[in-house]
């Protein structure tokens, strides 16, 4: 089955546009010596969430099929601007990236990871990258892996009673509960258990909420009494209290663990030589656990559905892993000897980003490609959407790791693939999170064969991240 196509959510390119019929599709949104880009218009100032909110992917691959790169519309009170064209996201995000902020979208993640390298602007947010860059340094890598290692495999020696009864779990739930741990163990140097762990049930509470508050243009305000959010404040007050007791032992007791919290807490400022306070610290922990297993989570989870439907893509991928490693433990240094592993996780991040889409607010007015982005303009980047752009994506919908292989010349724009953003703003635990997926893939794959339970229908769900609806419900059997 290798190069046959995956069912997409939606309709191949070139197909007609398909969103709800109570939209009016104008040719343009205001009159054309404005400089505006043509976009859909609503009949009321709310109409765009009403088509954006049930399906955001569909929505944003409809209005680039039938507008084009550049796609303008508002929303409420905002005017919106819609990019798809590599060369266009790559403006916004590094040739004048100082014009474009995170902006009132990403407020609403404020409530839960404060100031962190997510959530925070200008001068706080470049002396904060400044002061945790070294934690990620590729020198870290090794000691990481083998946290990565010892709880992937505590995880598949848990399957060993699945694997001979043939009882269908929620392989992404699984996914979720390994990534937790591990980034449990590289912050902190210990497991956090998604189940039994206070911490991992908080985070999932917390979790939960944010990602319908993130996707919504209007949400109350976290002190109103409703019972959602109480639920959220009872979520943070005890991962702040967790997380502000270790700070305040590590700080106390000078204890050196090698982790990511004690790298931050040894961390100065090259220019003032002052470190991080215990909020900042709080912060970036959050930030860590939040996208730190939320994302890589996501992106095994279509790593797996995507090899059931691909057997070929499988047994070759499998064939490399007994070719580097027989049945040993990898470490980073097998990581080379993998390339198809990370192949196989580049282009199922394609297909499938974690991170669906991402706003940006102008803070002067702008030109891209030769439309108006006005001051104050929400522009929407959607990587779903430019991952499946026909001009630089040969058969987009098709499942092809081949596509990332080193020896194929790389003639595609940088910003035609961006998993985990760009310029300035780019991930700051990209390899880290790669590492992760590739030494996971790799010896699951030693031990089992994981298969989609028959008659199981799969679709994205796009809230904060890109989930499959419902988990992802799977067998595993012997390799």
């Amino acid at each position: 089955m290798t190069g046959s196509s995956i069912a997409p959510a939606t309709e191949a390119f070139g197909g007609p546009a398909t969103v709800s019929p109570s939209i009016e599709y104008w040719r343009r949104v205001t009159p054309p010596e404005h400089g505006f880009a043509a976009g859909p218009r609503y009949r009321t100032p709310w109409g765009w969430e009403a088509a954006f909110l049930p399906n955001p992917i569909d929505y944003l691959l409809a209005s680039f099929r039938t507008f084009g790169d550049v796609v303008c519309t508002r929303a409420a009170m905002f005017r919106s601007v819609f990019l798809v064209h590599p060369d266009h996201i790559k403006h916004v995000l590094q040739d004048n990236a100082r014009n474009y902020v995170k902006g009132i979208v990403i407020a609403k993640l404020k409530v839960l990871i404060g100031e962190g390298l997510f959530t925070s602007e200008g001068d706080f947010w470049r002396r904060q990258r400044r002061l945790s860059q070294p934690a990620f340094h590729r020198d870290h890598l090794a000691g990481f892996a083998t946290a990565m290692t010892e709880t992937t495999e505590a995880m598949l020696d848990r399957w060993a009673p699945r694997a001979r009864t043939g009882s269908p779990f929620d392989v992404a739930a699984e996914m979720s509960a390994l990534t937790l741990g591990i980034v449990g163990r590289a912050l902190f140097s210990r497991v956090l258990d998604a189940d039994a762990d206070e911490v991992g049930r908080a985070l999932a509470a917390a979790l939960e909420i944010v990602n319908e508050r993130a996707i919504r243009f209007l949400v109350s305000p976290v002190w109103w009494p409703s019972a959602t959010n109480r639920r959220l404040r009872r979520a943070i007050a005890v991962l702040d209290r967790v997380v502000y007791d270790i700070i305040e032992s590590r700080r106390r007791t000078g204890a050196q663990r090698g982790d990511l919290l004690s790298m931050l807490l040894l961390a100065r400022d090259e220019e003032t030589g002052a470190g991080m306070t215990d909020r900042q610290l709080r912060d970036e922990v959050m930030t860590f656990l939040l996208a730190g297993h939320e994302t890589t989570a996501v992106a095994l989870s279509w790593t797996w559905y995507l090899l059931d439907r691909h057997p070929a893509v499988a047994e070759r991928l499998r064939a490399e892993v007994a070719a580097a490693l027989g049945m040993r433990t990898p470490t980073v240094d097998d990581l080379p000897r993998l390339r198809y592993a990370r192949m196989v996780v580049e282009e199922s991040m394609r297909l499938y980003p974690p991170v669906w889409g991402f706003m940006r607010q102008a803070i002067d007015e702008d030109q891209v490609g030769g439309f108006r982005i006005p001051k104050r303009a929400v522009v929407t980047i959607s990587p779903y959407v430019t991952h499946r752009h026909p001009a630089f994506w040969e058969d987009p919908e098709r499942f092809d790791p081949d596509r990332f292989a080193p020896e194929r010349p790389r003639t595609r724009p940088r910003y035609a693939y961006l998993p985990f953003s760009g310029g300035p703003r780019l991930c700051i635990g990209n390899e880290f999170a790669l590492t992760e997926a590739q030494l996971v893939a790799a010896m699951t794959v030693q031990r089992y064969r994981v298969h989609l339970v028959p008659g199981t229908r799969v679709e994205p769900e796009s809230r904060l991240t890109l989930r499959p609806r419902g988990g992802l419900p799977m067998t595993v059997s012997p390799a």
